[in-house]
């Protein structure tokens, strides 16, 4: 049993991780605070004479539109193609900031500035309050405060939670919960003929999401793709005729634009160049008088760029020109300089230019006080050798304001000054684009140091372990895995690539623990050496199956893998490995129910949950990925019979029946109530009684987890279970047991958990978050249901190596009872067999606590030294040009890893559930 100080300095080093995850947070992700209220004009505002060219506006996204998919030679946006040609379709290449998500660009598009990266987080949280833009300035603010009509949104329901309360008309789709291609397009485009006959409305959003399921489901070149772009082309036709034909339509403007890209894995949320580089166009029979026609399509200047680029924040003082309102407070962007060619006088360029810049100034003052404060100290010659950017803007405006005193002069150069103004634009948004997120540097100490003093309290009761010494084998990995990871952190391409550092460490430790077994020399059990070793190496080959299933990082996302070339182009075979995967679980538990009550028909319980989870999968894949049913024929019946059923009511079935069988393992295997009645029967029976234990639940728990993580795993992944269970049962079953000691068979776990991770395509990366289980038997937005959900889908592997490495913890403390010492290398027990499951005496109950207590405080030591590289990493890179793009996707990462699947799986469930329960 491990001692009361141990245990208290292990539940403290885990309470300050806790403690340094959230102080860190707070310094490293601030609430960036926004400006509330209106922009409006100032008596001393300019004004521009002519009246504005547009005063209504159709704002499309399609989300996830990639330029080249309206600007390639591919692209099925003909029609959109044809206006360039002539010059009615203005199109640039808009610049998405990371995070690539779609509420923080949605706040990017309508406010103009730059969204704080826990926007990425609050992306995921629909219900939360605390995304809205209600009391932020916005050009939808502007032109609901002018008043000239109604404001409409038809499409993701995410405009209507950043802007409750603004539009008069609106229908909106829910993006994670509708996994098709057409209709969650059709409810927005049912709406599209009725409203442009309409007058009463002033501004008209529509937001896409079809093309976005298509790339995450299929990628940007799967099938579906050619035929959704030529349906939102068709969108773009009938509202280009509707503008030409109406007359209350004749000032009206088209934008035609992404929220984000995509990778080439039809991902996003990094910053890749697929996901970064979105198409934007501005339409309107209009733009012909001012513009030439662009040729169309053509080949990208450099990965995604077509054209010019430009930041998607730069939409929001574009429509105030050309809608006629004052620039939203916090905007960051400028007047698209192309776009001013819609003002032929230069008076007009000069006013829009300079109320632009003056309400960037004010941004800047407040950002940069000290060098706006000191700039009248500073002669000509200082400011022409600033040695800042801050220093730069400073003077930039100081010339300009000067400048602009003698604006009203007959001999006033407006396009020289239009010169300057541009110029100062370009670098103030350069610079306060980069000043987005202000880092509090003393809680990013305070925090790296707690997450240090939670190392050092974490290694304390390893130098006290009683199950093995310092200088072994498996120590030394230990120290040698701490140490990598720590230096991996440092550099962003092994970050992005972590996959290959746990690939490679995993293949180096399992060979060296089959060379170790193979070495043993003892003649009397030369046989067992033999099949330890064979083992092994039998687990190792099925670990390079794992490795090789399916390409992950950012790198070779796209490359061939087993699944790519081999498993999805023969659907049979990936349904085979299903249904045999399905059979084993069921199988285990079948046998097991059998002896609760010595009865057969309660063994049938297993056989009719797992079908019901299985009948969910083949269902729920018919909907989210249905080529991968369509041409397996033995499915149609099942399909058949689940058509009239909704997904939602079979999720519930199923989970309903887990719980069932779950609750009937809980009574009948673990000794309460129920094992006392399974020993009085066991003795009526006038049987050798087993006595219930956790011992003998948790194989059967293992098996019910299973059938749940398989539930809220990708179908092409499933067969990755059969896998792993075939590597723990040839731990089981053989004689390698014997020769792992329990330090190295926890950290075997370790390493699988984080391979399992990356195998089931897991990154560092927020593109490669798996959404697609999130809502499985949830009828509408709970945020613990769809959290725990969502968790289970994206660390299904973790999570199962983990009750499995306890299982085999729990085998190895079974042949040590009886022994007088366990020695690091081997605790042989001679002339027997592996105990069964159940059968742990009292006598182990101390080993099997003490075992799981030292395998949690490796973990928690790991745990503490991951997180500490990882803040210190974040903190020494804070001014790395990938420090949003890379290190805070890892730090969030980590934060998961960390709370989720250390403290709760590994701690409260698996060493919990070991340390307490009764053996």
């Amino acid at each position: 049993m491990p001692s009361t100080f141990r245990v208290a300095t292990i539940l403290l080093a885990n309470a300050l991780l806790v403690a340094a995850i959230a102080i860190f947070a707070a310094g490293f992700f601030p609430y960036k605070a926004f400006i509330p209220g209106l922009a409006t004009w100032q008596p001393d505002s300019l004004r521009v004479r002519r009246p504005p060219p547009f005063n209504k506006v159709v704002f499309m996204v399609v989300d996830a539109l990639r330029s080249d998919f309206v600007y390639g030679n591919a692209s099925n946006f003909h029609f959109t193609q044809s206006l360039v040609r002539e010059g009615a379709a203005i199109p640039f290449t808009g610049h998405a900031s990371p995070p690539t998500i779609t509420m923080p660009r949605v706040k990017a598009i309508t406010t103009g500035s730059v969204p704080s990266f826990v926007d990425l987080v609050l992306n995921f949280a629909e219900s939360d309050t605390t995304s809205t833009l209600a009391t932020q300035d916005s050009w939808l603010a502007q032109l609901r405060a002018k008043g000239t009509g109604n404001l409409l949104m038809y499409g993701d329901d995410t405009w209507l939670r950043l802007f409750p309360g603004f539009f008069d008309r609106a229908d909106g789709t829910t993006s994670f919960f509708v996994s098709d291609f057409t209709e969650v397009d059709n409810n927005v485009t049912r709406h599209v003929d009725t409203e442009l006959k309409n007058d009463d409305w002033t501004a008209m959003t529509f937001h896409y999401l079809g093309l976005d399921h298509i790339g995450h489901k299929t990628g940007p070149g799967g099938p579906n793709m050619p035929a959704k772009q030529a349906e939102m082309d068709g969108i773009v036709k009938r509202v280009y005729q509707a503008i030409q034909s109406e007359a209350h339509l004749s000032s009206t403007l088209l934008v035609l634009l992404g929220d984000h890209g995509m990778n080439e894995a039809g991902n996003h949320g990094a910053n890749s160049a697929g996901e970064v580089s979105t198409a934007l166009t501005f339409i309107s029979p209009k733009l012909k008088n001012a513009f030439l026609g662009s040729a169309c399509p053509i080949e990208p200047e450099k990965d995604f760029s077509f054209y010019r680029t430009v930041e998607q924040s730069d939409l929001a003082p574009t429509l105030a020109a050309f809608l006629d309102f004052p620039v939203p407070l916090n905007n960051l962007g400028r007047i698209i300089p192309r776009m001013l060619a819609l003002w032929s006088d230069p008076a007009d360029r000069y006013s829009l230019l300079y109320e632009n810049a003056r309400q960037i100034s004010r941004i800047a003052h407040a950002t940069f006080p000290k060098e706006f404060d000191n700039i009248s100290s500073l002669d000509d010659d200082a400011c022409a050798t600033a040695l800042s950017d801050a220093q730069e803007i400073a003077c930039l405006w100081t010339e300009i304001e000067r400048t602009h005193a003698a604006h009203a002069a007959d001999d006033f150069d407006s396009e020289i000054a239009a010169l300057f103004l541009d110029r100062f634009l370009r670098k103030a948004q350069n610079a306060l684009s980069g000043t987005a997120s202000n880092y509090d540097t003393n809680k990013l100490l305070i925090g790296s140091i707690i997450s240090l003093s939670a190392l050092v309290l974490a290694i304390s009761p390893l130098l006290t372990s009683s199950t093995g010494q310092l200088a072994t084998l498996s120590s030394l990995f230990f120290l040698l895995l701490n140490t990598l990871y720590a230096i991996t952190m440092f550099a962003s391409s092994y970050v992005e690539e972590e996959h290959q550092f746990w690939y490679w460490f995993s293949g180096l430790y399992l060979s060296l623990l089959t060379l170790k077994t193979s070495r043993f020399h003892d003649p009397s059990h030369s046989s067992r050496h033999v099949g330890a070793a064979g083992a092994l190496a039998l687990t190792v080959l099925l670990s390079g199956l794992t490795k090789r299933w399916r390409t992950t990082g950012q790198k070779y996302a796209g490359a061939p893998s087993l699944l790519t070339t081999l498993v999805l182009p023969n659907p049979y075979l990936l349904w085979t490995l299903i249904f045999v995967t399905y059979s084993v679980h069921s199988r285990n538990l079948s046998a097991r129910a059998t002896s609760w009550l010595q009865s057969r028909h309660l063994g049938a319980l297993p056989v009719l949950v797992s079908m019901s989870t299985l009948v969910f999968k083949i269902a729920f894949t018919a909907a989210d990925a249905p080529e991968l049913v369509r041409s397996v024929l033995p499915l149609r019946p099942v399909l058949q019979l689940t058509q009239g059923y909704p997904l939602l009511n079979l999720a519930r079935l199923a989970f309903f029946g887990l719980v069932q069988l779950l609750a009937c393992a809980i009574y009948y295997e673990i000794p309460w109530r129920g094992g006392q009645q399974q020993q009085q029967q066991q003795q009526r029976q006038q049987q050798r009684p087993q006595r219930p234990s956790a011992s003998g639940f948790l194989p059967v728990f293992h098996d019910v987890l299973a059938l749940f993580l398989i539930m809220q795993t990708r179908t092409e992944n499933i067969p990755l279970f059969l896998v792993w269970y075939a590597q723990v049962r040839l731990l089981e079953v053989s004689p390698a047991l014997r020769h792992l000691s329990a330090t190295e068979l926890g950290l075997l776990g370790l390493v699988m958990q984080f391979v399992a991770f990356f195998a089931m395509g897991g990154t560092n990366a927020i593109s490669s978050v798996d959404l697609s289980s999130a809502y499985n038997g949830v009828g509408g937005y709970n945020v613990v249901a769809v959290g725990v959900l969502t968790f289970a889908g994206n660390w299904a592997g973790p999570v199962w190596w983990s009750v499995a490495t306890a299982r085999l913890l729990v085998g190895k403390a079974a042949l040590a009872v009886g022994e007088d010492e366990i020695e690091e290398g081997a605790g042989e027990v001679r002339g027997k067999e592996v105990p069964a499951a159940g059968s742990v005496s009292r006598r182990g109950e101390g080993r099997v606590r003490q075992v799981a207590f030292d395998h949690f405080v490796r973990l928690t030591v790991f745990a503490a030294s991951s997180t500490c590289a990882v803040m210190v990493a974040c903190f020494v890179l804070r001014e790395h040009l990938f420090i949003w793009t890379v290190f805070s996707p890892k730090y969030l990462y980590m934060v998961a890893w960390v709370l989720a699947q250390h403290l709760i799986v590994n701690g409260l469930l698996v060493t919990g559930g070991l340390c307490l329960s009764r053996w």
